[in-house]
């Protein structure tokens, strides 16, 4: 057979065009599927230049990317992950999008649409971009807050809603009798699809993929997950509903084998390389001439999204009890569209229930609202924040008391409290820096000196007093930005030593060049720990410092006997009832032992004998757990004399 060489050219084309507006993307702040869409509109048939000339083949492409991104939904979608928000998120979430799809009617009957258009439009913009979400949070830091958990739970429940609305939407029509029995006919089917599924996913995936997986060749492995992936999209295409909807089951049985995070190492790089694809491939189907031609719709769309959905959600959020700036940031996240209403606006358009120019509008309508919601993810919590603090009555320090020779830390999270009570074990003066209003709120109660916000802002490094201070540590793990705040530092006192701290190891030359004295990454500093730590035990050096980081070690590493005490000036490990603690049926982020008292805790023994060590913030404390803490004695004293 011979090739075509002029679909090659266009693939060449898409994956160029990809990467181009994915750097582009990048460099400028924004979502990479931005760049995508943009890219792709660059290299269609409607504008000049390069184009693809084969586009209904790199549709049929774009319908791989389609089908591994619903798979990797169905891989990750948990029931455990919903259960620590699950309220606002099982109930919460359907609510929302039967809101959101009455709010479409509504505009829909001021502005003259038919009311089957209101209810496909409602679709549309009921359901925010995982993807895109999930990304922000992860940038900014937020992904564990208490918002940022029911965002992504909120969206998960609306993945799982994409794939019933996907069901729905053809039979929206015309409901009449036909119509109500073809639907039936429909659930009817996935039914049939489902309910074997989830028995194979019992009975016989888990059994197949571990004799698979004793073969040790991941060649194999991936192909069989691949293989279960498109041969259930397939199954549901021939008995007449979507591929998403098989490809979501097929994620959903391997989602209960424990072999879900192979498979989803495996399938991430194929995933965003279709993903891409399927972004281009939706530029490159748009006219730019004829995207904003009907002003009015998209103007519509667009109010729907930014204001309609963040009434909505906020107000959704309220009624489960979480506090107005929980609601506030939570309807901010969903102010947007992305991957899944193009989907349904596409399974709609392909029913002849819209017609083109909702699909442009659609697409216009994502482009504007992740834009705008990219930019209020960065910038309403800072004013949030700075709204909360100032109802703030609790003071500091004198203000004529000025910091000198002391320790700037960024970030007061698991790495960054940790670090602060090595401080506090010395005497040593330090100012926090963090974004998170909560622990700002609780650390200035307890009387630590700490200011909201982060020290990329001239104006934060002049309120900590950087020219003054001693060392600089930066334990958020956002490279770009402690570059630029290393930057800054340096300009203000070119001679500190910062210590800062990058997730991959390409970081560490930037920052080094920016001006970080020491760059801490993980990987690397468990091998040198390690090694460091076998030495040190063999020859047992006798300075305080090391005496210190031994007894950390020790907590983390001991199962049953506390450490001995004969060190009175370093922090304490004990190993204490949980009745005995204000803590009792909260997780430790809601209990907030560290901000609020000093001391961390570091292992959970349940009554099962289960030992849960270096806990994380999500772990629930039940009555009869023993808790294992690591503290200074007179902050170990402070939370002992709170007890609930």
């Amino acid at each position: 057979m011979e090739a075509n060489p002029l679909f090659f050219r266009d693939l060449a084309y898409v994956f160029l065009a990809a990467i181009c507006g994915g750097m582009l993307a990048w460099r400028l702040r924004q979502p990479i599927i931005l760049g995508y869409v943009l890219a792709g509109m660059l290299i269609s048939p409607f504008t000049p230049g390069p184009s693809v000339t084969h586009v209904h083949t790199m549709e049929l492409f774009a319908e791989i990317g389609v089908i591994l991104l619903m798979f990797s939904v169905g891989l990750e979608f948990s029931i455990k992950d919903l259960l620590s928000v699950r309220w606002v998120a099982l109930i919460g979430g359907p609510l929302g999008i039967v809101l959101s799809i009455g709010a479409g009617l509504l505009v829909g009957r001021f502005m003259g649409w038919t009311s089957t258009q209101g209810i496909v439009i409602g679709c549309v913009i009921s359901v925010a971009s995982t993807m895109v979400l999930t990304r922000l949070l992860i940038d900014r830091g937020e992904l564990n807050m208490e918002h940022g958990r029911v965002m992504v739970a909120i969206t998960l429940v609306e993945d799982l809603a994409v794939v019933i609305l996907i069901i729905l939407l053809p039979n929206f029509g015309s409901l009449d009798s036909a119509r109500l029995l073809a639907l039936g006919k429909s659930l009817g089917k996935a039914a049939l699809i489902l309910v074997p599924a989830l028995f194979l996913a019992a009975k016989i995936l888990p059994a197949v993929l571990r004799r698979v997986a004793r073969t040790r060749s991941p060649e194999l492995f991936f192909g069989v997950v691949l293989a279960i992936g498109l041969g259930t999209a397939a199954l549901t295409q021939a008995v007449g509903l979507s591929l998403a909807l098989g490809a979501f089951v097929a994620g959903l049985m391997i989602a209960e084998s424990p072999y879900a995070q192979e498979a989803l190492a495996q399938l991430f790089p194929v995933r965003d390389s279709f993903v891409a694809l399927f972004f281009v491939t939706l530029g490159l189907l748009v006219d730019p001439r004829s995207l904003f031609a009907d002003l009015p719709l998209l103007g519509a769309m667009v109010a729907l999204i930014l204001f309609g959905k963040f009434v909505i959600w906020g107000l959704v959020v309220r009624i489960f009890g979480y506090p107005i700036w929980t609601a506030i940031l939570v309807g901010v996240g969903l102010t947007q569209i992305g991957e899944f209403s193009f989907i349904l606006v596409q399974v709609a358009r392909n029913s002849g229930l819209v017609d083109q120019g909702v699909y442009n509008a659609t697409l216009a309508a994502s482009l504007i609202s992740i834009l705008v919601n990219a930019a209020l993810i960065r910038y309403v919590p800072a004013w949030i924040g700075q709204a909360r603090l100032a109802r703030q009555t609790v003071a500091l320090a004198p203000a004529s008391e000025k910091l000198a020779k002391h320790v700037v830390l960024s970030g007061y999270g698991r790495m960054g409290s940790e670090v602060g009570t090595a401080l506090d074990t010395f005497g040593i003066p330090y100012v926090v820096i963090d974004m998170d209003p909560d622990i700002v709120e609780t650390l200035r109660a307890r009387g630590v000196r700490c200011f909201y916000g982060d020290l990329s802002h001239e104006h934060i490094l002049e309120e900590a007093h950087t020219a003054d201070a001693a060392l600089v540590i930066l334990t958020v793990p956002d490279a770009e930005k402690n570059e630029f705040i290393i930057r800054g530092v340096r300009r203000m006192h070119p001679n500190v030593p910062i210590v800062t701290r990058s997730q991959a190891r390409a970081d560490q030359e930037h920052l080094m060049q920016a001006g970080a004295s020491r760059v801490i990454q993980p990987e690397l500093e468990a091998s040198a720990t390690m090694i460091h730590y076998s030495l040190e035990y063999l020859s047992l050096p006798p300075d305080e410092a090391h005496s210190y980081l031994e007894r950390f070690r020790e907590a983390l590493g001991t199962a049953h006997t506390p450490a001995s005490t004969d060190r009175s000036a370093l922090p304490a490990v004990l190993e204490i009832a949980a009745e005995q603690l204000p803590v009792v049926d909260q997780t430790l982020r809601e209990s907030r032992i560290r901000e609020r008292y000093g001391v961390t805790v570091v292992a959970v023994e349940r009554n099962s004998g289960e030992m849960i060590v270096n806990p994380s913030p999500d772990t629930m404390i039940l009555p009869g757990d023993k808790i294992r803490i690591f503290g200074l004695r007179q902050q170990v004293q402070s939370l002992l004399s709170e007890k609930t």
